[in-house]
């Protein structure tokens, strides 16, 4: 009687243990499904980066606005090296040809200048700095670009005199490819000048568009 009493008691408790691991193998396999798991759906995206080479060379065209002579349209030309990632040396060369006075189309007299002497041109040689971002037109396509400001000294040619020139400029440049670029620009060329009067600094601005090539 008392062997039948223990095996039944033995029987029991092997049978709760079992339920109980049971319980807690149900328990974790239903934790473990019940997890999130994160899907991330990854994009290609189309990024030129600039090619190895640090020289750069290209056109330029645009508008200048030449104090007291109205605005042209000016062409011109542009080589870069660049140092690093960040600092760059450029020098351009432009040119174009003056309109007239205020003075002159309102009175039709005699012209301040010669057709000779309304042939603008400069050249300069400019320390640039980066600030380098990348720019996102769809979710595709993203192209890497850059802000940068230029402080140059050069000459420019214009009215029979040649003058020492400052230039302050910032632009944009938009990199299409790894060799290839699109540049907007602006700069002001400083220079002293006394064509209509007293000597005094004049500022001419100029707007442009560029294309250049890495190499």
């Amino acid at each position: 009687m008392e062997i039948g009493i223990r095996s039944f008691f033995l029987a029991l408790l092997c049978t709760v243990i079992s339920f109980s691991l049971f319980s807690q193998q149900r328990e974790q396999q239903d934790a473990e499904q019940s997890v999130i798991e994160p899907s991330v759906e990854r994009r290609d995206i189309n990024e030129a980066n600039i090619d190895s080479e640090n020289f750069e060379f290209g056109m330029l065209v645009g508008v200048i606005s030449i104090e007291d002579f109205s605005s042209s349209m000016v062409v011109g030309v542009r080589a870069a090296y660049h140092i690093n990632e960040d600092f760059f040396v450029e020098a351009t060369y432009g040119q174009a040809e003056a309109g007239e006075t205020s003075f002159e189309v309102l009175s039709g007299g005699a012209p301040f200048l010669t057709d000779e002497e309304r042939d603008y041109r400069y050249y300069n040689v400019s320390l640039g700095y980066n600030l380098n971002g990348e720019t996102f037109f769809t979710d595709r396509w993203v192209f890497n670009s850059a802000t940068y400001l230029t402080l140059g000294a050069g000459s420019t040619k214009f009215g029979g005199d040649e003058r020492f020139t400052v230039t302050l400029g910032a632009g944009y440049r938009l990199l299409l490819t790894d060799f290839f670029a699109l540049h907007l620009n602006v700069k002001n060329h400083l220079f002293n000048s006394e064509l209509i009067g007293e000597e005094k600094t004049t500022h001419n601005i100029e707007y442009g568009l560029g294309a250049t090539f890495f190499f």
